[in-house]
């Protein structure tokens, strides 16, 4: 009886041990492939919960069924501009097919080798692809950004190049090159992004002149179109102002017209209305004709023939009294006097 108590104890024992080494666990996150002598048996283990194997002979090797990251180290790589960036990338993989996976890598850190040949090459095929301005000109919402002097549509502007792929684009195409061949791998490419993109030391003051001078072409535009505006508004301006002229002139003119018809129309009637009358009005116009001519400046010298000098001579032809001389000379304009 004692012997008894004695073995049960060890046969417990040594049945807790078979068990623990002829089981194991496998995590919601994992999944695992067992292997015998080193190569897989039977399919990939994905449920999780308790599960067992041969001892001693079969292998456990876990696989993670989580999304995984890379983070690509810094490269310097040239755009189809000839412009050297320092790109800094960074993608979400996850393994697709744990068998494939298991035979052609191994492990994670022969899978991330692998990461960064096949990534690292697409992404330098695609930044050698495309202009500078395609790879780091988005906004916040990583949509392309144009200059709004482009969107106009008025012409080109010196040598802007206008956007028509994007970044976004750009990661597009590396994601679609890189995935095909990962996936011969049993990986699966979940997604690529630029995390940063810095200009070479070397290229940096040769891109801010270059920003600099696509301001001062679209500045430079902007000046020419206001000018352009502005001697349009002048133009009308002008034309406007031609137009009134001519319009007030044609007016006076008529006016003027009209007036010279009425004083034409009241000295006939005058000088049809009896000799009196036609005397009265010559004389009007004779002093009239002494006012445009004469003033106080004036000097003439005249034959006593002259008809400037008809009035003259018919008030030196007849005698007057002082009274009616002075009257007269009231009468008669200064320079007439003179």
């Amino acid at each position: 009886m004692k012997a008894l108590l004695t073995v049960i104890p060890i046969i417990v024992i040594l049945a807790s041990f078979g068990i623990y080494i002829s089981t194991y666990v496998v995590e919601e996150t994992d999944q695992v492939i067992i292997t015998q002598f080193g190569e897989p048996v039977g399919e990939p283990v994905t449920e999780a919960g308790l599960h067992f194997k041969i001892p001693f002979i079969q292998e456990i090797n876990r696989i993670e069924k989580r999304f995984l990251p890379w983070n690509g180290p810094s490269n310097e790589m040239s755009t189809k501009d000839k412009t050297y960036l320092v790109i800094d990338t960074f993608a979400r993989w996850r393994i697709s097919d744990a068998m494939l996976y298991f035979e052609s890598l191994r492990d994670e850190r022969s899978a991330l080798s692998r990461l960064d040949d096949i990534l690292g090459s697409a992404t330098r095929n695609a930044v050698a692809k495309h202009e500078l301005i395609e790879i780091v000109r988005t906004n916040k919402d990583r949509i392309a950004q144009t200059d709004e002097a482009l969107v106009q549509g008025i012409g080109k502007v010196g040598t802007l190049y206008s956007i028509k792929i994007g970044r976004e684009k750009v990661e597009q195409e590396i994601f679609e090159n890189a995935a095909s061949k990962l996936s011969g791998f049993g990986i699966e490419l979940l997604d690529i992004r630029f995390k940063r993109i810095n200009y070479n030391e070397t290229v940096r003051r040769r891109i801010y002149e270059r920003m600099v001078s696509e301001r001062q072409q679209i500045a430079a535009r902007f000046r020419s179109e206001g000018a352009g505006e502005a001697a349009k508004i002048i133009g009308m301006k002008e034309r406007d102002l031609q137009e009134i002229e001519s319009e007030s002139y044609k007016t006076v003119q008529e006016i003027y017209g009209e007036a010279d018809a009425k004083a034409s129309a009241i000295y006939a009637e005058a000088y049809d209305q009896g000799p009196e009358t036609s005397e009265f009005y010559g004389f009007l116009k004779t002093l009239e004709s002494y006012k445009q001519i004469l003033s106080k400046d004036t000097s003439l010298i005249l034959s006593t023939d002259s008809p400037l000098f008809r009035l003259f001579k018919s008030f030196t032809a007849q005698p007057v009294s002082s009274s009616d001389s002075s009257k007269r000379k009231a009468e008669t304009p200064a320079s007439v006097a003179e």
